[in-house]
């Protein structure tokens, strides 16, 4: 599996949820506090040990994801340098703001110079749209659908402190799941088995709460296994990279180690992984192995230039706000370190961004409106060749 990286992002949708929960949740905050202090709020889990973890194995195979903080020699470019050649698309975790991601692909499809990837890697939104971006093109329409139809909307409805009582997410999960599915069955499985087998890769974060650690799932090789299992735990993944903890349940995957079984718990890739470069230990090292070459695109659902905004003094606005600057700093961090890695291995460097003056949505969440313009402006921006940059803003 070829070279993943970390970092810190929680945005599987955009910050704006504690604007939009944030009364609510105030209102009802003595409530959660005495019932919690009840002991009613914790939903039982079967336990299980830092050495079951440090061996656990998903559907009994080996190798269906990797961690960031692995040695190199785990990843297969260290081995074969053919795994580090070609083109490699980042998609960038950023809620709505995916809209503009699919629209920069689409566009790049117009414009006809778009790549077929050798790797393409996804967090939080960009891992519910890497893997039709890594079938490629002909899929552009199922993404404009996914993100201007009015359908991701739903996702963010009818918000519950009941569930946040007794579950662990204000919005519960259940459409979450529904969309996944509706667009991700056994036909897009056997596409990415195919695509796998002729050397290809694709890959989707997830953060593994207990261990604290950022997993990257080889989708493609979970795909070749084929089997109803293999396709649940696909569309698994591919939610968990989207769960944002308190908005969405975290997702629990089956898992056994050292003979015991148990369920890990899985959430927001881009808690711990804004965007997918490189890994940590090769970003420290500073050069690839051998001669291995590769153009790295990275592509950023979001705004990572600094902006001034008076912030109202309120504890959601100021929470709001203090999370969208982590979010922000440590996505600026990893562009940096992987753009200094690609200059000093001679690497193609490839950033797409949104700019820091486009208009900020009039409402939170997945709003249609907002997302049909920002889709429209991607679209544009590539299909006239203005999407890439090779510089650091």
């Amino acid at each position: 599996m070829p070279f993943p990286s970390c970092s810190t992002d929680a945005s599987g949708l955009s910050h704006g949820w504690l604007r939009q929960a944030g009364a609510r949740l105030i209102e009802l905050f003595v409530l959660v506090c005495s019932l919690a202090l009840a002991g009613c709020t914790s939903l039982p889990r079967t336990p299980y040990t830092a050495a079951d973890a440090a061996v656990s194995r998903v559907l009994d195979i080996d190798g269906l994801r990797r961690y960031t903080d692995e040695p190199v020699t785990k990843f297969s470019f260290a081995k074969d340098n053919s795994a580090a050649t070609g083109s490699y698309l980042a998609l960038s975790g950023g809620g709505a703001d995916g809209a503009y991601g699919v629209g920069v692909l689409n566009g790049w499809s117009a414009a006809g110079t778009r790549p077929a990837f050798s790797v393409v890697s996804g967090v939080s939104t960009g891992g519910l749209i890497a893997p039709f971006a890594f079938l490629g093109s002909q899929y552009d329409d199922t993404l404009r659908e996914l993100y201007t139809s009015g359908l991701a909307e739903s996702l963010l409805s009818d918000p519950s402190i009941m569930r946040v009582l007794f579950s662990s997410g204000l919005f519960g999960n259940t459409r979450l799941r529904e969309l996944v599915a509706r667009y991700v069955g056994p036909e897009i499985m056997a596409q990415v088995a195919r695509e796998n087998a002729k050397g290809r890769r694709l890959l989707v974060v997830t953060t593994d709460l207990d261990t604290q650690r950022t997993a990257i799932w080889d989708m493609g090789k979970i795909a070749a296994v084929g089997t109803p299992e293999a396709l649940k735990l696909f569309r698994d993944v591919m939610a968990a990279s989207a769960s944002i903890p308190l908005v969405f349940p975290p997702i629990m995957i089956e898992a056994e180690g050292q003979g015991r079984k148990f369920q890990e718990m899985h959430v927001d890739g881009g808690v711990t992984a804004p965007v997918l470069t490189l890994p940590e230990a090769l970003l420290f090292q500073g050069r690839l192995p051998g001669n291995a070459k590769m153009d790295i695109y990275i592509l950023v659902n979001k705004k990572i230039e600094r902006n001034f905004e008076l912030v109202a003094n309120g504890t959601i606005d100021v929470a709001s706000r203090s999370l969208s600057s982590i979010t922000q700093s440590q996505t600026r961090s990893i562009i940096f370190s992987t753009y200094d890695f690609a200059k000093r291995n001679r690497l193609g460097f490839h950033l797409s961004y949104i700019e820091r003056d486009y208009p900020a949505p009039a409402s939170e969440g997945f709003d249609t409106a907002y997302m049909r313009a920002l889709y429209q402006y991607g679209y544009e921006k590539a299909a006239s060749g203005q999407a890439w940059t090779s510089r650091m803003p």
